[in-house]
């Protein structure tokens, strides 16, 4: 990194090394960060790639040229003229920064094929190299763990809500016996082998799910069972620990309400969490882990602040308030919701002569709160695809119409056949505009769905752009083709769709598309149309 302050730039020069240890600087992603004096108190900051036609992007080490121009500038920009100090620690503050760099370079070169086969349908580049950072980090903490309290064996996991099964694969893969656990099964569950053990079971807080004989509980984006997660480790056993890395936001009975306006939705939620866990008699760490998301900061409970032989009582303490976050109707309806349990510490209560009244106790197999909602074995799709098209056209044209019409208008020059003609980009607007323009029976409509108006745009991504909570229309002459470095699997879906769908612009934008025939993807009449060579995957509702 070069710094030149007089001139008020900085130049990133990436470095790759071989495993002889030489060294050469990756010359396609070079960038520069400029920082321009306009006027008076103003300033600009811009960023330059030399090289964006070979720009190489792994979502991770290297972002996408996309990424650092559209968001980093403007949260570049953002942080130079706030003075709001964060609230959170800084990144990899409980492991070495130096052995992390090692050991997530050494599982992102062991891992990083499963993007080229990656079966889901979310985000290869996302999941698989935040998997391989959260595996990293893990790795460190037990490492760690081992030297501080003298153990020779690898510790033992269970990751609640696993999702892909990615971080069990990982982790199985780098010696640690341990199994995950979801309610729903993945296809990508099959690539794995028999040497990954994922189990497909809905989990329900209760004496039916205790650990007693794992060292670790790990909910990584675990929603539901998040605040229970430390609940089940200071049950399991005395030795129990967990790692929990919130992201949805829920209580012990459902969806998370909000106390405090003062702190962000997200600060106050992982305060929740860490409260959860004093209760639970751990000493809650906190830290900020490096992966590709905005939910990043991680919870982590190893040891207690307790003796083993007062393990009734923080059961008790537990149970107190657990109950104290239910609705009155719930508490009044039964006071004995999670309470103690005679397995809980294998046994270290019972000998201690501090159990729980007779009347305080429940028998085994026990449901800890009444009216617990597991997620549904079958996803239910909430984003907007299960809209009628109907529906979703009319508000794209409206949308689009309020754009086009907004003054004042953006025309561009654009070339065809040798012409110079003017194309309407329209005005950009915020999202809470358009909303604005909305009837009350279509935003009601949007609001059933996850996401809502953004979700549909979005969606609708062959019309519309959003960045930064604006709305624009997007100009298809500003996008750049398919690099060279885009995985195969989505080179060829590209190629497969090419013409398969009418060109909204050529149907309904006044001045028709501001691409020819040839250069757009998408079919200029009817006549143009291609059938679908792309195989549609049958969707369970």
């Amino acid at each position: 990194v070069f710094s030149d302050v007089y001139n008020g730039t900085v130049t990133f020069l990436p470095l790759e090394e071989n495993t002889k240890g030489e060294c050469w600087i990756k010359k396609c992603n070079i960038y520069q960060i400029q920082l321009t004096h306009i006027k008076d108190e103003e300033w600009s900051v811009s960023l330059v790639a030399p090289f964006p036609e070979d720009w190489f992007s792994d979502g991770m080490g290297y972002p996408k040229l996309a990424w650092l121009g559209n968001e980093l500038l403007f949260k570049l920009a953002k942080w130079s003229v706030e003075e709001k100090p964060s609230s959170f620690k800084s990144t990899l503050s409980l492991i070495s920064v130096a052995k992390y760099s090692k050991v997530y370079q050494d599982l992102k070169g062991k891992y990083k094929e499963m993007v080229k086969v990656w079966p889901e349908v979310t985000d290869p580049e996302k999941f698989v190299y935040e998997d391989v950072a959260i595996a990293t980090y893990l790795l460190i903490l037990w490492e760690e763990e081992r030297k501080e309290k003298g153990l020779i064996k690898k510790q033992s996991f269970v990751d609640l809500g696993c999702g892909n099964g990615l971080l069990v694969h990982i982790l199985n893969n780098e010696g640690h016996s341990g199994r995950g656990i979801d309610v729903r099964r993945r296809k990508i569950w099959d690539m794995y082998g028999p040497e990954t053990h994922l189990e497909e079971s809905t989990i329900m807080p209760g004496d039916s799910h205790l650990f007693p004989d794992t060292d670790w509980l790990i909910g990584n984006h675990s929603d539901e069972l998040t605040p229970w997660i430390p609940v089940i480790a200071a049950r399991s056993s005395y030795s129990c620990c967990y790692f929990v890395l919130p992201c949805c936001f829920f209580d012990f009975h459902g969806k998370y309400s909000r106390s405090q306006s003062k702190k962000t939705q997200y600060r106050e939620y992982l305060d929740f969490v860490a409260q959860v866990g004093f209760v639970c008699g751990f000493h809650v760490e906190e830290d900020c882990l490096r992966i590709p998301s905005t939910k990043r900061v991680c919870l982590i409970g190893k040891n207690r602040t307790y003796p083993p032989t007062e393990c009734a009582l923080i059961d008790k303490q537990i149970t107190q308030y657990i109950g104290n976050r239910q609705t009155c109707t719930v508490v009044m309806c039964d006071r004995r919701v999670g309470s103690n349990h005679t397995d809980h510490c294998g046994g270290v209560c019972k000998e201690a002569g501090s159990e729980l009244p007779e009347n305080e106790t429940e028998t085994a197999g026990t449901i800890w709160i009444p009216g617990f909602q597991p997620r549904k074995k079958v996803e239910q799709m909430r984003n907007c695809a299960s809209l009628p098209r109907d529906f979703v056209d009319d508000v794209v044209l409206s949308v689009a119409n309020l754009l086009l019409n907004a003054a004042p208008q953006k025309s561009c020059s654009n070339m065809h056949d040798g012409n110079t003609n003017t194309w309407n980009q329209g005005e950009s607007l915020s999202l809470k505009e358009v909303a604005e323009h909305l009837n009350k029976e279509t935003l009601k409509r949007l609001k059933s769905e996850y996401g809502g108006l953004q979700t549909l745009l979005k969606n609708n991504h062959q019309v519309f752009e959003v960045l930064n909570g604006r709305v624009h229309i997007r100009d298809w002459r500003k996008e750049k083709p398919s690099r060279k470095t885009e995985p195969e699997v989505k080179r060829r879906l590209s190629a497969e769709a090419f013409k398969t769908r009418l060109c909204w612009f050529f149907v309904h934008h006044p001045d028709g598309c501001s691409l020819p025939s040839e250069s757009c993807p998408y079919a200029h009449g009817t006549e143009e149309l291609r059938q679908s060579q792309i195989i549609k995957k049958k969707k369970h509702m």
